[in-house]
């Protein structure tokens, strides 16, 4: 799993096009904070019968979509079908993964920043409101009524956009809310899966995030992910969800886990590599030398010198 920045997002749909990508980039000029951009799906999402499928990332933007054809999207605890058409509002705290079931899909889709939203002057923190809380339901079906009402509101941000009105922007965020606000009153879809798959969902997604954080190659190369904390967050799950789950599927808890592969790791450097235990201390994310040293020597009773030397200790 990786964060994928606006940059990259432009960069998936138009290839390596500098100018455009620039030129994408700067659309909102130097008077204005964040970014913001509309997009239709079909235009740039598909290209004949190729579908567009969207991995399991982290994407450091905000993203509303309108959506018609059938989609499946899935995310930590869930995997949710959209049937016909409906609307989905991501998040940077919640990763997923979007596939598409046919080749039949149209609609609009925007993405902004949490610095554009910023300069709203009703003062909105997105993190605040319920459709972006870590624990939300961010999948929508819509009907006709309801499809057509929000795909109204987008062609208006998608002429807004192109206009030269002075105030623009203070508009796209005025249309942005309403398509918050919007969402918010709808219900969300039921997920497809059992509790028993939803499970293994998040252990294979933890124990993936876990994994892909070694080995250490290099003293300035750290760990980003060290609490159960951590993982929740990434996953979008509520850490006392993830340690039961863990719990239920390994017979073990999150702290367990992440210090086992900790301490697995701190052995291979202590043995084959030159560097100092300060510096793979470090590297595993402990700050000071002496938490480091606390800890392994917890976790197999010699000292990280200690067991770099091959020295025993005869317990009393």
């Amino acid at each position: 799993m990786k964060n994928i920045s606006i940059r990259e997002f432009y960069k998936d749909i138009f290839g390596d096009n500098a100018s455009q990508l620039d030129a994408l980039l700067d659309n909102i000029g130097s008077n204005d904070l964040g970014h913001f951009n509309v997009f239709d799906t079909k235009k740039f999402y598909f290209s004949g019968t190729k579908n567009k499928e969207m991995s399991y990332n982290r994407r450091l933007y905000y993203k509303i979509s309108l959506i018609k054809g059938n989609n499946l999207v899935e995310f930590a605890g869930k995997s949710v079908l959209i049937e016909r058409q409906g609307i989905l509002f991501a998040t940077p705290k919640i990763p997923y993964r979007y596939i598409p079931q046919n080749n039949e899909q149209a609609g609009f889709f925007c993405v902004f920043t949490k610095e554009f939203m910023s300069k709203s002057k009703t003062g909105v923190q997105l993190d605040e409101l319920p459709i972006y809380m870590p624990n939300s339901d961010f999948v929508y079906q819509l009907n006709d009524q309801q499809y057509q009402e929000i795909e109204h509101i987008f062609k208006k941000m998608d002429d807004g956009l192109s206009s030269d009105y002075a105030y623009k922007y203070d508009l796209l965020r005025t249309y942005v809310m309403e398509l918050i606000h919007t969402g918010q009153k709808l219900k969300p879809i039921e997920s497809l899966e059992s509790v028993t798959n939803a499970s293994s969902r998040i252990t294979s997604l933890f124990i993936e995030l876990l994994e892909r954080q070694f080995p250490i190659e290099g003293v300035t190369q750290a760990i980003q992910l060290k609490a159960p904390v951590d993982f929740a967050k990434t996953l979008g799950v509520h850490i006392n969800h993830l340690n039961k789950v863990l719990k239920e599927t390994t017979g073990k808890t999150t702290t367990e886990i992440t210090n086992g592969r900790i301490v697995e790791e701190a052995k291979l450097l202590l043995k084959q590599t030159p560097w100092s235990i300060s510096e793979i201390g470090f590297t595993l994310g402990f700050e000071e030398v002496a938490h480091f040293s606390n800890f392994f020597k917890k976790y197999t009773g010699f000292s990280p010198l200690q067991f770099r030397n091959g020295l025993k200790i005869t317990k009393v």
